[in-house]
């Protein structure tokens, strides 16, 4: 990917990301999350390390999923399917971990996770390499 294309798809992925997940979030906190490891939960969420989370996340997202895409014969299906998969590793890492590690984490909080990571990122990967060839051709007029 150029500077140009990740200037323009990194705020792409950052817009899509965070709509899908601000409807996952408000929707799942209070039945699963509040139910199943409420008692793990913060008061208010850290605002800085999820920040710093979706910089991170997003970058990856750019580097591991859509830059090969744009270079497969078909874009949206490629980055669906590295989105996808690199959802599932990074979700699988954080649920699987906890899991392994806390008292009382639950399954079906682990279930989720395993099923949403690899929906949000592959959908995100997916949207972007979609909008990015739009989004340029806009820019070159």
């Amino acid at each position: 990917m150029s500077p140009l294309q990740i200037a323009i798809a990194y705020p792409l992925a950052a817009l899509v990301l965070l709509a899908l997940d601000a409807v996952w979030l408000s929707t799942m906190a209070e039945r699963l999350y509040r139910g199943g490891i409420g008692h793990l939960m913060a008061a208010s969420p850290h605002w800085g390390a999820a920040a710093l989370f979706y910089v991170i996340y997003l970058a990856g997202i750019l580097f591991f999923a859509v830059a090969p895409a744009l270079d497969a014969r078909r874009p949206v299906l490629t980055g669906l399917g590295l989105g996808a998969l690199l959802g599932l590793v990074a979700y699988a890492t954080f649920s699987l971990t906890n899991h392994a590690t806390l008292r009382d984490w639950p399954w079906r909080v682990t279930l989720a996770d395993l099923l949403w990571g690899p929906v949000l990122t592959g959908l995100t990967a997916a949207a972007t390499c979609l909008l990015l060839p739009w989004v340029q051709g806009l820019l070159r007029r």
